[in-house]
């Protein structure tokens, strides 16, 4: 039977957290949807406080609002993100090797289908889909140089 464990550690600038779901794809699907959703929030938490100080006025209703948006953007963005990383995972297996191509597969595929799942019309998909595998090779080539 599959155990899973949580362990966590703090070190500056980085922070790591390992959750152990029993299943190296689960893990890193996991793990990516809970560090991007983190971001997501944090973006959130950033712009609200900003909007907050702005306007000189907080409210109970503000901080509700804040906080439901908090959760619809962080569960927004760490669903991209963990369909994102199983898909690459996915396509290192599939395909034997770690590179580029993976990444690029991954964000387009990644793309297409949550800007299916938006029932947004065929056109707006195929871009979603090229700006996905663009984003990722990005990220990926850039990755290379550091």
């Amino acid at each position: 039977m599959p155990r899973g464990g949580f362990s966590g550690s703090l070190s500056s600038p980085k922070v790591d957290v390992l959750i152990d779901m029993g299943n190296p794809f689960i893990n890193r699907t996991v793990d990516g949807f809970l560090k991007i959703g983190a971001v997501g929030a944090c973006k959130v938490v950033a712009e609200e406080t900003f909007e907050c100080l702005n306007r000189g006025n907080v409210s109970k209703h503000k901080l509700e609002h804040a906080l439901k948006k908090m959760c619809k953007e962080g569960a927004y963005w760490g669903t991209v993100a963990g369909v994102y990383v199983g898909m690459e995972y996915g396509l290192e297996r599939i395909r034997g090797r770690s590179d580029w191509k993976n990444a690029m597969i991954g964000g387009a595929l990644t793309g297409a289908l949550i800007s299916a799942a938006s029932n947004n019309h065929r056109d707006k998909v195929i871009k979603d889909a090229i700006t996905g595998g663009a984003v990722a090779t990005t990220v990926e080539f850039i990755n290379y140089l550091t």
